[in-house]
């Protein structure tokens, strides 16, 4: 009984000092698929959460886990494991016991959310600064940041939106706003110049406009003041005047005609 207690001791020794652990930190996204880098190509198995789920016996692979069978797939020829639309909760550690070998390698995989694409707006657009904000949906793990030439200018994490500020000797470098993840990035190239310099001549023309319509308006205030003062006084010259001559007139004769009824 001794002697097989020490013989099980002694192969659990083997076995350890034997087996290479190789781990390995892998990243993917939700939706997206990854492969274990380690391959297993005659006999052993895949398990997750202390779960065994798949194995391969005589170069044939089998699913132990059935929700696995549209997910897990195993490459005959690379000896490689991929798994497909891939969830938040596939996050953990993977281990391939490979057999024939005596090596067992461990990989950790962290599923994040997908990179959203970030957006540009322009605003507070003047003669010798234009200011940029980029922005995205949900900012969860996301990072984003300015980059010009090949340098990052601005930085923020776990944002939903960053400010940058653009003045003229730079409008003709390369801009660009990224959202990026530990598994993805996404870029927005933005052509400063182009957009700023647009904003600055709609800005331009429409003071120019609102001038002009200013300009118009006294001019007009002008013509009719010139034309209207004239016209009101022919008006008072005209009218008023000879109504009030018509009726001192009339006012004389009815007197004059009282007069002479009286003398009568």
């Amino acid at each position: 009984m001794e002697s097989r207690l020490s013989f099980i001791v002694l192969f659990i020794v083997m076995r350890i000092s034997a087996a290479e652990v190789v781990k390995k930190n892998l990243t993917g996204t939700v939706g997206g698929s990854v492969t274990l880098p380690g391959p297993l190509l005659e006999k052993g198995y895949i398990t997750f959460g202390g779960k065994i789920l798949a194995s391969v016996r005589q170069g044939e692979f089998y699913i132990d886990e059935e929700i696995y069978t549209h997910r897990l797939h195993w490459n005959k020829n690379s000896g490689n494991f991929s798994l497909t639309n891939l969830q938040r909760n596939d996050s953990g550690i993977y281990t391939l016991d490979n057999k024939g070998q005596r090596m067992i390698s461990s990989y950790k995989l962290t599923v994040y959310d997908a990179v959203p694409t970030p957006s540009v707006i322009k605003s507070n657009v003047s003669s010798n600064s234009c200011s940029l904000m980029c922005s995205v949906d949900g900012a969860e793990e996301t990072t984003l940041s300015w980059h010009r030439d090949e340098k990052i200018v601005k930085r923020i994490r776990s944002a939903v939106s960053l400010s940058l500020i653009v003045f003229r000797q730079d409008f003709n470098s390369s801009h660009r706003c990224v959202a990026t993840n530990p598994a993805q990035e996404k870029t927005l190239e933005v052509d400063v110049k182009t957009s700023c310099e647009h904003n600055n001549t709609e800005s331009r023309d429409g003071k120019d406009q609102r001038h002009h319509k200013i300009l118009i308006g006294i001019i007009i205030s002008i013509v009719c003041g010139v034309v209207l003062i004239p016209a009101v006084l022919i008006f008072k010259w005209n009218y008023v005047d000879q109504k009030k001559t018509t009726t001192r007139e009339t006012q004389g004769r009815i007197r004059g005609h009282e007069t002479r009824s009286r003398v009568y």
